[in-house]
């Protein structure tokens, strides 16, 4: 979680500069520092058929949507 921290939080402030430092570090090809992020994402399902585009036609969708769940997309730098 990325935040402030309240002024009398010394040990998230310690804890952070610490992998400030590491994100400082000069680069070594034989020990890379590889970041990862996070995003939650909701998976949606069609409640209705979409319908195909035609010539001179686009296509028509619906914006009522299903809920299908949750999921995590993780990447890395």
């Amino acid at each position: 979680m990325w935040c402030i921290p309240p002024q009398q939080d010394a040990d998230f402030v310690a804890k952070m500069e610490d992998v400030l430092d590491v994100y400082a570090l000069p680069y070594d090809a034989n020990c890379p520092v590889i970041c990862f992020d996070e995003k939650p994402y909701q998976l949606l399902g069609e409640r209705r058929e979409p319908i195909p585009m035609k010539k001179g036609t686009p296509k028509r969708m619906d914006n009522e949507y299903e809920r299908m769940g949750t999921c995590s997309i993780f990447d890395s730098v």
